[in-house]
């Protein structure tokens, strides 16, 4: 299986990632010590519980509608969209209906 996407290559992070019914799909674009980047599928009322990472970690919505907790503050986002979630703060994130998210974790 591949771990990342191939180095000068075009890919379409829409289209790169799909959903699959009741789960969560992750793909790795680039996995390093330094952080990874990686696309994400929600099926609806899928969610990744509270926690925290010693990351900040940017999101960007590229299909569909988030909600991201980031402590006690929700945030709604919509395709085009972006939020930093900050290293070492509780987050989450919820689908209330189906959607897709680049994540960039970049070690603090």
């Amino acid at each position: 299986m591949q771990k990342e996407f191939n180095k000068s290559e075009i890919f379409n992070a829409v289209t790169a990632v799909e959903y699959t019914s009741g789960g969560i799909v992750s793909k790795n674009i680039i996995k390093r010590d330094t952080g990874n980047v990686s696309l994400f599928a929600f099926d609806e009322g899928e969610q990744l519980s509270p926690h925290s990472a010693p990351y900040d970690a940017l999101v960007q919505v590229i299909e569909g509608t988030a909600e991201i907790k980031i402590e006690d503050q929700s945030y709604t986002l919509e395709a085009g969209e972006s939020i930093i979630m900050p290293a070492n703060i509780t987050h989450s994130v919820y689908a209330a209906d189906k959607f897709k998210m680049l994540l960039t974790m970049i070690k603090g």
